[in-house]
């Protein structure tokens, strides 16, 4: 496992479709949002955490194509498929490897981003913790949705139509988190919904995708 995720991640860098494709995407959001709605720093520091939110997650749609489908094209995923390893374990690398090379760079980005829409002081920590905690779930769902539309031709359409919606309930509890944070508010409650969407798909996902994608290899 720990060799596919070196090969997953050098092919990742080596394609150069998931860390400079998603960071150049979150930094034109974040650029663009303030000629959008105007200089005023009060109403871009209020705004802020939600259309952080909003970049990360599109973000990371961009490059949920790339998780099985390259494997699909040169038969990778057929020998995968029947490796000792466990598909459901190839599916939570794979996850891993998407969320290092785009999600974790997101984190790191975010609080830098966010001085771009005048963003409180207090809110780069609770960006930064919202996006750690949500992120992986992001990464998750989108392994399920590559896994239903692998093998489709133009299918990077009908994957964004499929998990936009399951990353709603994601985007809510983060944004909500990060804003009564920086409001000074008790956030608690949001972050434990958060921290339980990310745990329950990490926990159930796998099983899901990798049942998708063997009735997709038959």
């Amino acid at each position: 496992m720990i060799a596919l995720l070196a090969r997953d991640l050098r092919l990742a860098f080596r394609a150069g479709g998931g860390f400079g494709l998603g960071l150049a995407f979150f930094l034109i959001v974040s650029v663009l949002v303030p000629f959008g709605v105007g200089p005023e720093a009060e109403v871009l520091a209020r705004i802020a955490p939600g259309i952080l939110w909003v970049g990360a997650l599109l973000a990371c749609l961009l490059s949920l194509d790339r998780i099985f489908q390259l494997d699909f094209e040169d038969g990778s995923l057929d020998l995968l498929a029947t490796a000792p390893i466990p598909m459901e374990g190839t599916v939570a690398v794979k996850a891993l490897a998407h969320w290092i090379t785009t999600g974790l760079p997101l984190v790191l980005a975010a609080p830098v981003f966010g001085a771009l829409m005048s963003l409180d002081e207090r809110g780069y920590w609770w960006i930064f913790v919202t996006l750690l905690i949500g992120t992986p779930a992001l990464s998750m769902i989108g392994a399920f949705g590559a896994a239903l539309t692998v093998g489709l031709k133009r299918g990077g359409l009908l994957l964004s139509l499929l998990v936009l919606p399951l990353y709603i309930p994601t985007l809510i509890f983060g944004a909500e988190a990060a804003t009564r944070g920086i409001g000074g508010f008790d956030n608690a409650t949001p972050l434990l919904m958060l921290a339980g969407i990310t745990a329950a798909s990490v926990a159930l996902l796998p099983f899901a995708a990798s049942a998708a994608l063997r009735i997709n290899l038959r």
